[in-house]
């Protein structure tokens, strides 16, 4: 008995000098903080933009260019505006990638055909097309295509940036490839999206040492 009204008081004098501390930090306007980030929301401030880097591909067929989900139900006017001034850029580095003999894999979602990837960006008979949701390693061969040819670096492009290219990239990363993400080949519906995504894959847990962002122009052979 005389141990549980000792252990009693302790609690007491403990829950005593906590509520004294709590007092004492609000009346030093030592700051509160709300319960959520919704409700800090507006007082987020935008973090310094990730650096873009200059890349150059040391060995073209160990790298693979990976063109995500550029079909004309996702990638237009009405959906994703975003997306349609960046086909001519993933065009010409397309063009680029196949005359240095570069390995390209397509995709396409879960909801289109392969008559839906825009011409302009169209795979070859003898390119690799997956389908899938947003992660196009979920449900596809494309972790056994890439081992098979002997990738080591991925560079993925596509839309939408927080979906096919977001958790693609960070497939690739964790599956212990080097992830190249030209910013200027991933589109969403609006800025934020694309901000987001480019500060994840910058910052984000195992991420940041596995990704490179950059821009076409940016990257040599």
């Amino acid at each position: 008995m005389t141990d549980d009204r000792g252990l009693k008081m302790r609690l007491r004098l403990t829950g005593s000098i906590l509520a004294s501390l709590l007092t004492a930090m609000c009346l030093s306007g030592t700051p509160t903080f709300a319960q959520t980030i919704v409700d800090e929301w507006a007082t987020v401030k935008t973090p310094p933009p990730p650096e873009l880097k200059s890349v150059t591909i040391q060995n073209v067929k160990e790298t693979a260019f990976l063109v995500l989900d550029i079909v004309k139900q996702g990638c237009n006017f009405q959906r994703r505006p975003r997306c349609v001034p960046s086909v001519p850029k993933i065009q010409k580095f397309l063009e680029e990638a196949r005359a240095k003999g570069m390995p390209v894999i397509h995709s396409r979602t879960s909801q289109s055909t392969a008559a839906d990837i825009l011409p302009e960006v169209a795979p070859r008979p003898d390119e690799p097309l997956v389908a899938s949701s947003a992660d196009k390693f979920v449900g596809t061969d494309l972790e056994r295509i890439l081992k098979e040819k002997g990738i080591k670096t991925v560079i993925v492009v596509g839309t939408a940036a927080h979906g096919a290219v977001l958790y693609t990239a960070t497939g690739s990363a964790y599956r212990g490839f080097k992830v190249i993400v030209p910013v200027d080949g991933m589109s969403s519906e609006n800025t934020y999206f694309e901000q987001y995504v480019a500060y994840q894959l910058a910052n984000g847990p195992g991420l940041g040492q596995a990704v490179t962002l950059t821009k076409f122009d940016l990257i040599r052979y």
